[in-house]
C-alpha cells in the first residue's frame, strides 16, 4: 500500500502548477493514512475532483520527501503549504460521500453505494427458533436448526440530481436479507426465510452546524418490504418515512420515523406488525481506525416491545471486515415480526 501511495503522489502533483503542489501533497497524505477503507477512497474521489479544476499542464519538479517527480526537464521547488490546508486529523464525513451531499462528493447518476450493511454471517446463533409458521404448510412441520448462513446484500443509486434546480436529489436502493439453513443437510439445506426490500427517496443535502453536530440531511421515502410467500407464511407492508442525518466527528446518526400505509386492509397477513416493529428506528455508527462500532434501535413504547441490533466490525483487507452482530427482541426477519430471540452471528462484512 505505501507504495502505491507514493505513485499516487507522483502521477497527481504532476497534474498541477508547483503554487498548488504543497497543499495537494498534505491532503493526500491525509487520506492516504485514513484507516477506513470508504472514507479513504470518498477522500482520493473529493481531491481527484479538486485537481482537475486546478490542472494547468504546467511541467513541474516537486519533492515529496524520498520521492521526486521530473516533467520537462525543469526543476521547481515547491513553496510553503497554503495557509488553509486541511489538518491531517481532520474526519471525512461519511454521510457527505454515501449520499453526495456536496459538490466535492458528486458522483453523478447511477453510481452504485452501498444503502445499508452489506454482510455475510456463516454462523448465525439463535437460542430459539420459530416453527409455528411452517406447520400450516408442512405435514409434518419444520424443525429449523438454530445455526444459520445469513447474509445482507443493500446497495443505493442517484436517479436525478439537482430536481427542478433544487439541491434535491431522488434515489433509489435495494436491500435483501437472508437466512439460509445451510447446515440442515438432513432437509436439503433450505432457505427458511428471504426478506425483499426496494425503496426510492428524496435526499435534501442541510449540512448545518449545530453545536458541535453537523446536520447532514433530510429524507423522505417510500418502502415496500415483503418476503415473497403465499398463503400462511406470507409477510409484507408498505410505508412513508422521514429521515434526519448527524454526524460529529467520526459518530454518525440516522433517525426515521415512518407511516404504515396497507394496515387497514382486511386480508393482511401481518395486521399488528407495528406493536413489535414500532414507528420508526435510530442507527447509530462509530468509526475508528478502521474499526467499525454500530447500533439498531427500534420501540413500540405502547407495547414496550422492539429490537436492538449491535455490530463489530474489524480490518481484515481492503473493503473487507471481520464482522460480529448480535440481535435481540422481535423482528430479525419478517416471519419472525412477532417472535422474540437472541442470535449471535460472525463472519465477514463488506464496503464499497
Amino acid at each position: 500500500m505505501k507504495f502505491e501511495h507514493t505513485v499516487l503522489l507522483s502521477m497527481m502533483l504532476m497534474a498541477i502548477a508547483p503554487v498548488q503542489a504543497g497543499e495537494t501533497e498534505q491532503h493526500l497524505l491525509r487520506c492516504a493514512v485514513l484507516g477506513d477503507s470508504s472514507a479513504r477512497l470518498g477522500c482520493f474521489d473529493a481531491l481527484s475532483k479538486q485537481v482537475e479544476n486546478v490542472a494547468t499542464g504546467a511541467p513541474a519538479v516537486v519533492s515529496t520527501g524520498a520521492v521526486a517527480v521530473a516533467a520537462s526537464n525543469v526543476v521547481a521547488v515547491a513553496p510553503e503549504p497554503a495557509a488553509k490546508v486541511m489538518k491531517p486529523d481532520t474526519p471525512i464525513s461519511r454521510m457527505s460521500q454515501e449520499w453526495e451531499l456536496n459538490d466535492a462528493a458528486k458522483r453523478g447518476r447511477y453510481a452504485v453505494h452501498q444503502l445499508s450493511d452489506n454482510y455475510l454471517l456463516l454462523a448465525n446463533q439463535s437460542n430459539a427458533t420459530n416453527d409455528r409458521p411452517f406447520r400450516d404448510t408442512l405435514p409434518k412441520g419444520y424443525k429449523a436448526k438454530h445455526a444459520e448462513l445469513t447474509y445482507q446484500l443493500s446497495f443505493k443509486a442517484k436517479l436525478l440530481e439537482g430536481v427542478a434546480d433544487t439541491p434535491i436529489d431522488i434515489w433509489a436502493g435495494y436491500t435483501q436479507k437472508s437466512f439460509w439453513q445451510a447446515y440442515a443437510r438432513s432437509e436439503s439445506s433450505p432457505f427458511r426465510e428471504t426478506n425483499y426490500q426496494p425503496e426510492v427517496m428524496a435526499v435534501l443535502p442541510i449540512n448545518k452546524q449545530l453545536g458541535t453536530v453537523n446536520l447532514r440531511f433530510a429524507s423522505i421515502g417510500f418502502v415496500h418490504q415483503s418476503n415473497g410467500q403465499s398463503a400462511t407464511l406470507s409477510r409484507s407492508w408498505n410505508r412513508f418515512y422521514g429521515q434526519l442525518g448527524l454526524e460529529t466527528g467520526n459518530l454518525g446518526v440516522t433517525a426515521r420515523a415512518w407511516k404504515r400505509l396497507d394496515n387497514a386492509k382486511s386480508d393482511n397477513d401481518n395486521p399488528d406488525i407495528t406493536d413489535f416493529f414500532g414507528h420508526g428506528d435510530v442507527r447509530i455508527t462509530y468509526r475508528d481506525k478502521g474499526f467499525e462500532y454500530s447500533a439498531l434501535l427500534r420501540r413500540n413504547f405502547s407495547t414496550g416491545r422492539g429490537a436492538v441490533q449491535a455490530g463489530l466490525a474489524f480490518p481484515l483487507a481492503v473493503n473487507l471486515k471481520g464482522y460480529a452482530q448480535l440481535f435481540s427482541g422481535y423482528g430479525q426477519s419478517l416471519i419472525d415480526y412477532n417472535y422474540a430471540q437472541k442470535s449471535l452471528g460472525l463472519g465477514v462484512l463488506m464496503d464499497f
